[in-house]
């Protein structure tokens, strides 16, 4: 068991001594990890001018040929599974704008992740990586995906993720400035910045259409899903509502368009939760206000759509990266909790 715990460690990138904390859990029981791409479409190119490249040092140079056909436009998913799941269904795990999956694995402070904490809860558990993102490839630009990639800078996300006011950023970590309530492990910034990815502000009609194809394959399923995620599992609800069981939307930025019919969603529980300081941010403020109203449209339709405002219930200072705060199992037990309730767990 030892022994396969530790292949288990080594597939998630943590490492074997906090694959087995906490002391007092049991090890894990695994019966299988495994990986997929899904959707995308074959692209053809061609009138592209040849090029010469050396492919590895002291390797002769080459001709490279962009003509011809290229496979774009999927996504990447990784699963560990259990060999005796307490869940209904397998938990997927969906991450935010200029983020891949590796949000949910292990913190940047080093801590175990949300991945590992419902693997301990007894779910199956799905990280995917959305089109052009991580192990989902990009394509060439602007061939194929319009204009190009947004970078974000290594402050951008000190304000907008509210881990402290944003002229509290400083390039010198001891001149930053962070909420005094922070939960954020503001001495790994640093860390956590090492996982932004670039992002298209274009793909979203590509990204829509992988997610689809990914609820068609894998599920019925439960989603949790951050931030710019939120308005693709919306979405991908709306598209297959029999292949839901519940959205757990952790601080979605988007919804579906206004005039959208939220019917089909009647029997698909919604949970949206919030963390603090929105008062600091009225880019928030407005975000909060439109997917409110799209809670109170599954509402109006007869479904259940439940806000967990963790500032509201006497938890202070959580960032925008709730599953990274130093709270992060305290959050996740908590959302755990309302599964039990919503029936999702044997």
């Amino acid at each position: 068991m030892k022994h396969h715990l530790t292949i288990l460690a080594f597939a998630l990138g943590i490492t074997a001594a906090q694959a087995q904390a906490p002391a007092s859990a049991p090890p894990l029981q695994v019966r299988e990890i495994g990986s997929m791409h899904v959707g995308g479409q074959v692209r053809a190119l061609d009138g592209m001018p040849m090029r010469e490249m050396v492919p590895s040092p002291g390797a002769p140079p080459i001709r490279m040929d962009p003509n011809g056909e290229f496979m774009v436009e999927g996504m990447y998913a990784q699963y560990v599974k259990l060999a005796e799941p307490r869940a209904r269904y397998p938990l997927l795990l969906w991450h935010g704008g200029g983020l891949t999956g590796v949000t949910w694995e292990t913190t940047p402070d080093g801590r175990p992740g949300w991945q590992m904490y419902f693997l301990r809860q007894g779910h199956d558990v799905y990280v995917s990586d959305a089109v052009e993102r991580g192990r989902a490839g990009w394509a060439r630009f602007p061939e194929i995906f319009a204009g190009e990639p947004v970078f974000r800078t290594m402050g951008e996300g000190w304000g907008l993720f509210r881990v402290g006011p944003q002229e509290g950023w400083n390039a010198d970590p001891a001149r930053r400035r962070a909420f005094p309530e922070t939960l954020f492990p503001v001495a790994a910034w640093n860390d956590f910045t090492r996982q932004s990815v670039p992002r298209w502000p274009t793909t979203d009609r590509q990204i829509q259409a992988a997610y689809n194809e990914y609820v068609r394959k894998v599920c019925p399923c439960v989603i949790i899903v951050h931030s710019q995620g939120g308005n693709f599992a919306f979405n991908a609800a709306l598209a297959a509502p029999d292949k839901v069981r519940a959205i757990i939307a952790i601080e979605p930025s988007g919804t579906p368009a206004a005039a959208t019919d939220a019917s089909p969603l009647r029997n698909v529980p919604h949970l949206v939760v919030w963390g603090d300081y929105f008062a600091e941010s009225p880019f928030w403020q407005r975000i909060r206000g439109n997917v409110e109203r799209w809670v109170g449209s599954i509402r109006e339709a007869g479904g259940t759509a439940d806000i967990m405002d963790l500032p509201a219930e006497g938890v202070r200072g959580n960032s925008h990266m709730l599953m990274m705060d130093r709270n992060s199992d305290e959050v996740a037990s908590r959302i755990q909790a309302w599964m039990e309730r919503q029936g999702l767990m044997r």
